[in-house]
C-alpha cells in the first residue's frame, strides 16, 4: 500500500506543474518547496531539534502556545516548522520563534528519510488535522517521538469508515502517534473505538492563546484616532468574504446611524476587490493604508495582516466571516474580549460555535433581514454586555490545553 501511495503522491506532483501556471497558490505550493532543504542548511547535526508541522494558519494558531512554550523552557533547542499550505507559510515564514521556517516536502519515501536526516528531531509534534503516511511511518522507524496535539475526529472520516484497504492504512498513521491529544470526548471515543488507548482529552489550545492576547495591551494608534467620540457603536467584521461583505455594505448603506462606526478586514488581501468594496459603501470610507492622510470617517478597511485580533478589543460587536462559505473563521479571537460575535449559517464543524451559538453569545444570521433585526437589537447595552460576558467566561472556563501537552512532553519526552 505504501508503494502505491508514494506512486500516487508523485503521478499529484507531476499534475501540479501545468496546473500552477494558471493557479497563483499551486505555484507558491510547488516553488516554494523546492527551497526546503536549502532552508534547512542552517540546522547542525549536534543540533537539538524540536519539529512542528501545521497544514495552515489555523492549525498554526492551535499550536502556537505550545511552541513558544517550549521554546522558552528549551531554550537550546531549534525549532523547525513546517507548512503544507502557502496561506500558513506566506504569513509566518518569518515568524521569529523558530529557526527555520519551510513547507513540507511532499509525502514520499525518498524525501521523508532525507527530511528527517538532515532536521533529526528529538519530538515531532502535528497540530489537528495532518496525517502524512510515509512521514509518519519514518518517524516510527526511527523511534521520534510523535505527537498529535488539538486534534479533533469526527464520525465521517476515513478511519471510522466500513472495512478497507484505505480505512486499515490510514488506521496504521494514527497508530504511529506516540500520543494523541484530542479536544472533546467524541473524539476520544471514536480513537477508542478502533483500539487507541493512547488518547488524552486536553481541549482546544486556542482557548490558551487567546485568553493570553486578552491580558496583553490591545491599544492601536489608529484606532483611537479612527473611533469619534461621539460613537455609540463599533462593529468590527473579520475575514470577511464577498457574501459577507454582500450583507453588511446593505446595512451600512441603507441602516447605519451616525453614531456607528464599522471596521471591515476582509480575508483576502486584492487591491482590487479592496477598491470594489470601498467603492459599495456610500458612507465615507477609509482604508488603512490612507489612515495618515484622513481620519474622519464612518467605515474604516483593513487591507493588511496581522492587526484583527487586537482590533477585536474595540468591537461592541463582531461578526466573523466564513460562514456563507466553507466555514467561520475564529471566533474564539472577539470571544475572549466578552464581544457578542455574529456568523453566518455554517458553523456545525466548529465546538465553540456550537456551544456559543447555544449560550446566545453567538448569534447566527442566513440573510440580510436577520442581519438587520440583530444588530437592531444590539443598541441595548445591557443586553451586549449579557452575552458577551457569556463569551469571556467560556474562553476562561477552557484554558489548560497548553499545560496538559506540555506536562506530559516534560514528563515523557524532552530533558533540559
Amino acid at each position: 500500500m505504501y508503494f502505491l501511495y508514494n506512486i500516487f503522491v508523485i503521478v499529484v506532483s507531476w499534475l501540479l506543474i501545468p496546473v500552477s501556471l494558471f493557479n497563483k497558490k499551486v505555484k507558491l505550493f510547488l516553488n516554494g518547496r523546492k527551497e526546503t532543504f536549502n532552508r534547512l542548511s542552517v540546522i547542525k547535526k549536534t543540533d537539538k531539534v524540536i519539529w512542528f508541522h501545521c497544514a495552515s494558519l489555523g492549525e498554526f494558531e492551535q499550536g502556537k502556545p505550545i511552541l513558544e512554550n517550549l521554546k522558552t523552557e528549551y531554550s537550546n533547542h531549534k525549532i523547525v516548522l513546517t507548512f503544507f499550505s502557502p496561506s500558513g507559510y506566506e504569513i509566518k515564514k518569518n515568524y521569529k520563534f523558530a529557526t527555520v521556517v519551510c513547507y513540507l516536502p511532499l509525502d514520499t519515501k525518498r524525501n521523508a528519510k532525507r527530511f528527517l536526516t538532515k532536521i533529526h528531531p528529538e519530538i515531532a509534534i502535528f497540530v489537528k488535522y495532518e496525517f502524512w503516511p510515509t512521514i509518519l511511518k519514518e518517524l516510527k522507524s526511527r523511534n521520534i517521538k510523535t505527537l498529535l496535539v488539538a486534534a479533533i475526529f469526527r464520525k465521517k472520516q476515513v478511519f471510522f469508515k466500513s472495512n478497507g484497504v484505505l480505512k486499515n492504512f490510514m488506521q496504521n498513521s494514527l497508530r504511529k502517534f506516540e500520543h494523541l491529544f484530542v479536544q472533546d470526548q467524541n473524539s476520544k471515543y471514536l480513537l477508542n473505538s478502533i483500539g487507541l488507548q493512547n488518547v488524552t482529552i486536553s481541549g482546544d489550545t486556542r482557548f490558551d492563546s487567546v485568553y493570553k492576547i486578552a491580558n496583553q495591551d490591545n491599544t492601536l494608534d489608529f484606532m483611537e484616532k479612527f473611533i469619534s467620540k461621539k460613537t455609540n457603536f463599533v462593529l468590527v467584521a473579520g475575514s470577511t468574504w464577498e457574501k459577507d461583505e454582500e450583507l453588511l455594505i446593505n446595512y451600512i448603506n441603507n441602516q447605519a446611524e451616525n453614531r456607528q462606526q464599522f471596521i471591515i478586514a476582509p480575508h483576502h488581501i486584492n487591491a482590487i476587490k479592496i477598491k470594489k468594496l470601498k467603492n459599495s459603501i456610500t458612507k465615507k470610507t477609509i482604508l488603512y493604508s490612507d489612515i495618515n492622510t484622513a481620519i474622519s470617517a464612518q467605515v474604516l478597511i483593513i487591507d493588511t495582516i496581522g492587526l484583527l485580533t487586537k482590533i477585536y478589543s474595540y468591537a461592541d460587536v463582531a461578526y466573523v466571516g466564513g460562514g456563507f462559505g466553507k466555514g467561520i473563521h475564529n471566533i474564539l479571537e472577539p470571544a475572549t474580549f466578552g464581544v457578542p460575535i455574529i456568523i453566518g449559517p455554517k458553523y456545525n464543524k466548529f465546538n465553540e460555535a456550537i456551544v456559543l451559538v447555544a449560550k446566545k453569545g453567538c448569534l447566527v444570521v442566513r440573510n440580510y433581514d436577520k442581519l438587520k433585526d440583530v444588530l437592531n437589537s444590539c443598541k441595548d447595552k445591557e443586553y451586549l454586555s449579557t452575552i458577551g460576558g457569556s463569551n469571556n467566561e467560556y474562553v476562561r472556563k477552557n484554558t489548560g490545553a497548553t499545560l496538559c501537552i506540555i506536562t506530559y512532553i516534560k514528563k515523557n519526552i524532552l530533558t533540559n
